[in-house]
């Protein structure tokens, strides 16, 4: 299955990956000032958000981007992803880091290993029982609440609702018809094997954070510049978990400036490319209701890693 999808512009291809509360509404504005730039711009939307529907068979998302790329005839892309997207574009780099010019990590969700906040724990239960209780509009509403800084404006704020509230009701929906009539519905648990290899990656690595997001993220960010050989850590004092949605032209205008000093093809900063690393690290769940409730977004068995958002 191929992602749904947009593109616009024309140049060195960047491909845009959203978080797991938003789909690829969330990147308007820098779709359109990354194009405007030079860019050939994709965005697409992961599976369950947007305008992609859940999935029937074990996937990845790693895997389906870098699929897309395969499919839209892209050999090399620099990857821009906020939250749980900038953790798909870390796990395509450590998979195909001669295939990834460049990343940019807008609050990417932590690896695996890092112990959770009490405070994500306490946002977790409340989500789940939420979602338990079928009121998925309230979820919704704790989701802007948490994941918005104090920039967001009114529309930034109506806009992640709407997003959030259409992903859960997408994968409910598939949830019930599962237990229904017994349908396949398969997600990427997102589990990883063991810390990813990032030592083959040698392009550039911006790793942003935001002061008022919750502490997981901005440990994260600090590590992720620790383990990149050529990433460097950026924190926001005015941002929350969204600043692409807190404050668009600051960050459409990060983002072009980045990306004009890493737009570099990865062969021209090697002597000789890495072959690329080992299989995708995300184990693949395939998920049944009879099996078990869980779901891209929160609701999941002891067993199955979050999808952070």
């Amino acid at each position: 299955m191929t992602l749904s999808y947009d593109e616009a512009g024309e140049g060195a291809p960047a491909l845009l990956l959203h978080s797991s509360v938003c789909d690829r509404r969330m990147w308007d504005a820098q779709f359109q000032a990354l194009a405007a730039a030079g860019h050939r711009v994709v965005r697409c939307d992961l599976r369950g958000h947007g305008a992609t529907p859940v999935s029937d068979r074990p996937y990845t998302d790693a895997g389906d981007v870098l699929g897309l790329m395969d499919a839209l005839g892209i050999e090399q892309a620099a990857l821009v992803g906020s939250s749980f997207g900038g953790r798909v574009a870390l796990l395509a780099a450590a998979h195909s880091p001669r295939r990834v010019t460049a990343l940019a990590l807008l609050c990417a969700a932590p690896l695996p290993d890092q112990e959770e906040s009490a405070e994500l724990a306490a946002f977790d239960a409340r989500e789940d029982t939420l979602l338990e209780a079928g009121d998925l509009a309230a979820a919704a509403a704790l989701n802007v609440a948490t994941w918005l800084g104090p920039d967001a404006d009114e529309a930034a704020r109506n806009a992640v609702y709407g997003m959030q509230l259409h992903a859960f009701g997408v994968q409910t929906a598939a949830e019930k018809a599962v237990s229904a009539e017994g349908a396949p519905y398969a997600l990427s648990g997102n589990r990883v094997a063991g810390l990813p290899d990032f030592s083959a990656f040698e392009s550039p690595c911006l790793a942003v954070s935001g002061a008022h997001d919750l502490l997981d993220f901005r440990r994260a960010a600090a590590r992720v510049a620790g383990l990149l050989p050529n990433a460097r850590h950026l924190e926001l004092s005015w941002a929350g978990h969204l600043p692409g949605m807190e404050r668009l032209a600051e960050i459409s205008a990060l983002l072009t400036g980045f990306l004009a000093g890493a737009g570099r093809p990865a062969g021209a900063r090697r002597a000789r490319a890495p072959p690329d690393g080992p299989c995708l690290v995300e184990r693949v769940l395939a998920i049944r209701r009879g099996g078990c409730g869980a779901r891209r977004s929160r609701r999941r068995p002891a067993s199955t890693a979050r999808s952070w958002p």
